[in-house]
This record gives structure tokens, C-alpha cells and sequence, in this order.
């Protein structure tokens, strides 16, 4: 170290601490020292040793030091000691595992081994984003599998039931036929007339002991396979109400929970298979952009709660006036999205003007406020565009163009304003 170069650190150091009025402890010093070291490029062992220990930090202990520019060891120190220890990391690494492994699908197994693996020979790769990131799309990933492989077993185990109830219900069909005619031949057999022949008599008595014993099996089996059906018809029941659980579960999952619209991500499903039609067989649609005219002001004036009731009576509104071929979705925010399907443009002019109407005639009631509002949108076809973006895109631009051109306004690819 140059032993001048210190010396004028430290003068300016204290002479700093002096004009701010500040005490030169040991902590206000050790930190005006750092500032003024970096001003004048003076290098210290100390300084040396932080940059050293900067560079192995994680990004989130980066970013929790960024705000202070005049870094000495003590920051450093007392950022390192939040740190969860390696034993800690392990157990969160262990649970992480063991909350993935459960599952119905097993085709995902040697992608979370592989992960596995991973954190256990090195468990801070669990702050590291990239692995954040991997382990949120096997979850997601799983859990998709799962769901669609509950769905086709239970759809492929009501079949089954189905074909051996059928089969039962032959069966049982069989049976009792083949016991009426059984009773039918003892009965005649009872009433042979044999003239004095004991071997025939002998025979006659046979066979009537035989078909008793035929019609008291077959009756046994016949109550048994009655009772089967039974308990298989209950079994039927109890698995169609599984499956319509799981598709009210997986409807709730696709609805946004305020407006009950397609959540963004259900819309893309959803829009995904529109576009795959249309590409295949040219089953043409409109996007509609809806956005509700300042819905800041309403929740500004009235508050969030009146902003909510605004929000889900609008989608109400559109939900009420769609097709159940067609589907509204939740874009982001106040903002809607309709898909409509046609077969003469007229019909979306129609449309929305219909929403338009029941929109600004009525006032919506929340608490002892009556709130008037209007909506601005945009409309594209999608035979008019090169792609779904672009006409998605199209009808974004025209949305805001309305709203640009002072709101309650609806604007049409072709020109058509409302």
C-alpha cells in the first residue's frame, strides 16, 4: 500500500465526516473511508476481499446491496448471514421432491429424477432462476398430465362398466329364459301318461330331478348376477359423479373467479382450437377487444369494491349476450376479449350494438351510487388478416384508436365506426 496514498484517504475521510457534522465511529468512518477510496481508485485489501465476495453472491443479494454504492465488510457480513445454511437447503430440496413425486402420470419421472439428482449435489441451485423456472413447468407440466389422464381413465373405466352391464344384463336375460323353458319341459314331462313301464319311469323321474336342479341353479345365479348389477350400476353412478366433479373442477380452474370470463390462459387454450378449425376449414371469426372507459376514475371515486361490481356485471353483460359457440375471456385488467363466430359480417355490428345498449342505458347500482359507464372496442375478421396476431394485434391498435378518439366508440376493421 502507498503509505502517502492512505494518508490523504484518511485526511479527506475525516475532513468528509467533519463537513456533514457526522461522529467518525468506527462505523461512519469505515464506510466514508469506502466511499472516498472509490472516488480517488485507491485500492485496499478490504476493498479486494469485497469485490471478491461480490462476484460469488446470488443475484437477489446483489440486488439487495445495489441501492448502497459505498459498500464496507459489515454490509456484506450481515447479508451472508441471512443465508439459509446447506442443511436447510437440503430439507427444502428433500420436500420439493417428495411434493412432486405423488402423482397419477408417471411419464414425468425421469425429468424429476434428473432434478433430483441435481439438487442433491448441489442444493443452492434451488435460488438459482433458471432452476425456479424448470421446477414451475414440470409442476405445471404434471399437473396437466395428471388431470388429462384422470379424465381418460375415467372416461375408458364408465365404457367398461357400460359393456360388462350390458353383458350382465344378458346374462340375466339368458337365464331366466332358459328357466322357463326348463319349467315348461318338467311340467310336460309330469304329464307323460307312461303305461306300466318302470324304466321309463325311472327316466321320467330323472329328468324331472335334473330340470328342478337346472331351475334352482339358474335362479341362484340369476339373483347373484342381479345383485352384481346392482352393485355395478352404484359403482357407474359414483364414477359419472367423479367425472362431473372433475369437469366442474376444470371449468372453475378456467374461469376467472371475479367475472366468471375464460381466464387468459383457458382463452389461449381455447383460441388455440378456433384457429386450428378455421386454418382447417376455414370456419371464419371476429376478435373483439373490449375496455371499459376510465374504470381508474371509478375506483378512484367509489373504491375497488365498486370497481369489482363494475367489472363482473360487465362480463355478465357479454357473457349473457354470447353465443354458447363463441367465448369471452379476461384479457388483463378491464380489458375483454370476445371471439365471435359469423356468417355475415352484419351480425357482429348487431352484436355489439346489442352490448352497447344494454351497457349505457342502465346504471350500475353499488351501495346508494348509481354508476353510468361505456366501453370503447376494436373488431377484426380473421379472413382479413394474414395471421391470428396480426389480426389480434389489428384489433388492439383500433381499441385504442377508439379510446384515443374520445372513448364509447366502437371501431371496425373495415372502417365502420359505432
Amino acid at each position: 500500500m502507498d503509505n502517502i496514498s492512505a494518508k490523504n484517504v484518511i485526511r479527506q475521510t475525516l475532513a468528509s465526516l467533519e463537513r456533514q457534522g457526522i461522529e467518525a465511529t468506527p462505523e461512519a468512518y469505515a464506510r466514508e473511508f469506502a466511499k472516498i477510496s472509490k472516488i480517488l481508485n485507491f485500492k485496499t485489501e478490504e476493498n479486494t476481499k469485497i469485490l471478491n465476495i461480490l462476484s460469488k453472491m446470488t443475484p437477489t443479494e446483489k440486488e439487495i446491496l445495489k441501492q448502497n454504492n459505498d459498500l464496507n465488510m459489515e454490509d456484506i457480513v450481515s447479508i451472508l448471514l441471512k443465508r439459509i445454511n446447506n442443511n436447510e437447503m437440503k430439507k427444502i430440496s428433500k420436500l420439493l421432491i417428495k411434493a412432486l413425486i405423488p402423482s397419477i402420470d408417471t411419464h414425468l419421472n425421469e425429468e424429476i429424477n434428473k432434478l433430483k439428482k441435481q439438487l442433491e449435489k448441489n442444493p443452492y441451485l434451488i435460488i438459482k432462476k433458471d432452476m425456479q423456472m424448470s421446477i414451475q413447468k414440470l409442476i405445471e407440466q404434471r399437473m396437466l398430465n395428471d388431470k388429462v389422464l384422470l379424465e381418460n381413465n375415467t372416461s375408458d373405466t364408465i365404457k367398461i362398466i357400460n359393456n360388462i352391464n350390458n353383458h350382465i344384463g344378458d346374462a340375466i336375460n339368458i337365464n331366466k329364459n332358459g328357466n322357463m323353458t326348463i319349467d315348461e319341459i318338467s311340467k310336460e314331462l309330469n304329464i307323460i301318461d307312461i303305461l306300466n313301464n318302470d324304466d321309463a319311469s325311472n327316466i321320467q323321474n330323472k329328468l324331472q330331478n335334473v330340470a328342478m336342479s337346472m331351475s334352482e341353479k339358474i335362479s341362484e345365479n340369476t339373483d347373484k348376477l342381479e345383485k352384481n348389477k346392482s352393485e355395478i350400476d352404484i359403482l357407474r353412478e359414483q364414477i359419472q359423479e367423479l367425472e362431473t366433479e372433475l369437469i366442474k373442477t376444470k371449468c372453475e380452474n378456467e374461469l376467472d373467479h371475479l367475472t366468471s370470463a375464460l381466464t387468459r390462459k383457458a382463452y389461449e387454450n381455447q383460441i388455440s382450437l378456433i384457429e386450428e378449425k378455421y386454418l382447417r376449414a376455414g370456419n371464419d371469426y371476429a376478435i373483439v377487444f373490449f375496455d371499459i372507459d376510465h374504470f381508474k376514475k371509478v375506483n378512484d371515486t367509489y373504491g375497488h369494491d365498486a370497481g369489482d361490481l363494475v367489472l363482473s356485471t360487465f362480463a355478465k353483460v357479454l357473457l349473457r349476450s354470447t353465443r354458447e359457440i363463441d367465448i369471452i375471456g379476461r384479457f388483463g385488467g378491464e380489458e375483454f376479449i370476445g371471439i365471435l363466430h359469423f356468417n355475415h359480417e352484419d351480425e357482429l355490428a348487431t352484436y355489439i350494438n346489442r352490448v352497447k345498449s344494454l351497457i349505457t342505458s342502465h346504471k350500475f347500482q353499488y351501495k346508494e351510487y348509481k354508476i353510468s359507464i361505456t366501453f370503447s372496442a376494436g373488431v377484426t375478421v380473421r379472413s382479413k388478416n394474414n395471421s391470428y396476431k396480426e389480426a389480434l394485434d389489428l384489433a388492439d391498435e383500433l381499441l385504442y384508436k377508439a379510446k384515443n378518439s374520445g372513448r364509447n366508440k366502437i371501431i371496425f376493421q373495415n372502417g365502420t365506426e359505432l
